[in-house]
């Protein structure tokens, strides 16, 4: 299921593409269209009513915990273009998506006794130094703006993690991916009427934001969902980093951009970050009897 979390990040690299057919339009505009579109058809397509037939525990406990990996995904839209605003988009990229990973892999540590394997580390760290040469330089680094960046990190970490255990703990994939995020799109109703949707009247505005929400977002995370019923949280959040790879081909293909040696060097780094995640490990001791992260599942 690998593969599944591969084609997530493989169309969430092509959002930023798809937005360029836009002039004009506030970022965050479109990115609460994008949620708020996307939420919407991802609930009304997965029925997530059938998470109330969980068979453990009481209602509050089964659905508190999505409610607020819910708040979560509207908190981390927020928290990235606050990132991006203050330091540059270079740098917010970098850290929000590069620092997603490792708070993925430290949480799962620490709340399911799931060691990071060594190889996992290695390429994970690769995978964010490939991250980091793609996106290039640009922007003054502020702390303001790092520290918004990280937030966005930790709560992508909070959210993918809080999705991994739930899915494990027998609900349906689609169903939890199906309340967080529509549960999100409600959250975010309000910030797409402060920032205007005069731009959704035009049909390529209105194409372009149906694109977003049900390919990049619902059928993403319907993918993502499914990617993590047998794929350790962790290792999905390093295949993701698979967005800026694609993000940058389509550059290349579609745009015509140009990719200086540095470019090259970053793509194919990460490019053998990702299959050495990709590939079987062996399990390994992880200590009281846990897993280690990027085992085979």
């Amino acid at each position: 299921m690998k593969l599944a979390v591969i084609g997530a990040a493989v169309l969430w690299g092509t959002a930023g593409t798809a937005g360029l057919l836009v002039a004009g339009v506030d970022p965050v505009s479109m990115a609460a269209a994008r949620l708020v579109i996307g939420g919407l058809v991802l609930a009304a397509v997965t029925a997530p009513v059938r998470l109330l037939r969980l068979p453990k525990g009481p209602l509050p406990a089964r659905l508190g915990p999505l409610t607020a990996a819910a708040l979560a995904v509207a908190a981390y839209q927020l928290c990235f273009f606050a990132a991006v605003s203050r330091t540059g988009v270079a740098v917010g990229t970098v850290v929000a998506i590069g620092s997603g990973p490792v708070f993925t892999g430290l949480l799962s540590w620490l709340l399911d006794r799931v060691r990071p394997s060594r190889r996992w580390a290695t390429a994970t760290a690769a995978a964010i130094a490939g991250c980091a040469v793609l996106t290039g330089g640009g922007g003054e680094v502020r702390a303001d703006g790092v520290l918004f960046a990280l937030l966005g990190g930790l709560l992508y970490a909070f959210y993918a993690v809080t999705a991994a255990r739930t899915i494990s703990a027998g609900a349906p994939s689609d169903a939890v991916m199906g309340l967080m995020f529509g549960g999100a799109a409600v959250v975010m109703v309000p910030v797409l009427l402060w920032t205007g949707t005069g731009w959704l009247t035009e049909p390529r505005g209105l194409l372009t934001a149906l694109y977003l929400g049900c390919a990049t977002t619902a059928l993403a995370y319907l993918l993502y969902g499914r990617g993590l019923r047998t794929t350790p949280v962790a290792t999905a959040a390093t295949l993701a980093l698979a967005e800026p790879a694609v993000a940058t081909l389509l550059g290349v293909v579609v745009l015509g951009e140009r990719l200086g040696p540095a470019s090259v060097t970053g793509l194919l780094l990460l490019g053998a970050s990702l299959v050495a995640v990709s590939l079987p490990e062996r399990v390994s001791p992880a200590g009281r009897g846990g897993r280690a992260i990027g085992s085979s599942a």
